[in-house]
């Protein structure tokens, strides 16, 4: 009889024959040092940008144009003149042929008086500026005023103006001798008073070459043709230059605080 039981009996291994056993390998850990990779054409992009924004918002004040106000009556708004033949618009392209940065705003209305200067004031100053030409009272004497009101509403409107910030360039008139000589020599010394209490430059007589001048005005007489304006600021430019000048070192002087 055969016993079953050495069959059960498991196969004897020779462990020199035996394979070792196979582990999986464990995923090797990254360095934990940052990689930098170069910017892509967008960051470059955007990074430019950013500079060139900084560097706008950086830009020194002196950079950036001078502005004049032309605040006066129909003399200098350009009573039945183009747009391009009017006081501002001639001013400003004799300052940009001289080598200014300017910009000559036109602030003046036909008809206006001292008075409605004063009125309208802070309208005209309500974005600033740097110089203003002020050219009012011809309509007040035309319509009788007493010089004092004349004075004092050019004082308030001096007064409005630096007190602002901006340096005011005063353009005198003469009046008619019509009126009568003591009020001719009140009117007329209206202007050089106040520049000189003031401190203001004076260009004495807007009007002047002009009036009485074949071509320089309209057929009314009074008011300036094309070639008249062009004679006016042929007259007040080197005044108007030499303000922009201290404006300039002012604001040169300023940026390099």
């Amino acid at each position: 009889m055969v016993c079953r039981c050495a069959a059960r009996r498991p196969a004897f291994r020779d462990p020199a024959r035996t394979p070792a056993p196979t582990y999986a390998k464990a995923p090797v850990v990254s360095s934990l040092r940052p990689r930098f990779r170069p910017l892509g054409s967008i960051a470059l992009l955007c990074a430019a940008a950013l500079l060139l924004l900084a560097m706008a918002s950086a830009r020194p004040a002196s950079a950036e144009p001078l502005k004049i106000i032309a605040f006066g009556d129909s003399l200098s708004a350009g009573f039945q003149l183009p747009a391009d033949a009017a006081f501002p618009a001639q001013l400003e392209a004799r300052l940009k042929n001289d080598g200014y940065d300017a910009s000559v705003v036109n602030a003046s209305v036909s008809g206006d008086t001292t008075r409605g200067g004063v009125s309208r004031l802070s309208y005209a100053l309500r974005d600033g500026g740097d110089l203003m030409i002020l050219e009012l009272g011809a309509n007040d004497m035309l319509l009788g005023f007493d010089p004092a009101t004349t004075r004092e509403n050019l004082e308030k409107i001096v007064f409005a103006a630096k007190e602002r910030g901006l340096d005011v360039l005063l353009a005198g008139m003469l009046a008619s001798a019509n009126f009568g000589e003591e009020q001719k020599k009140a009117f007329d010394a209206i202007f050089p008073e106040l520049a000189a209490r003031r401190g203001l430059p004076l260009y004495p007589f807007f009007l002047a070459g002009v009036v009485g001048e074949k071509g320089m005005t309209l057929p009314d007489g009074l008011h300036p043709s094309r070639a008249g304006v062009a004679r006016i600021v042929e007259g007040v430019a080197p005044l108007v230059e030499k303000s922009l000048d201290s404006q300039r070192s002012r604001r040169s002087g300023a940026a390099q605080r």
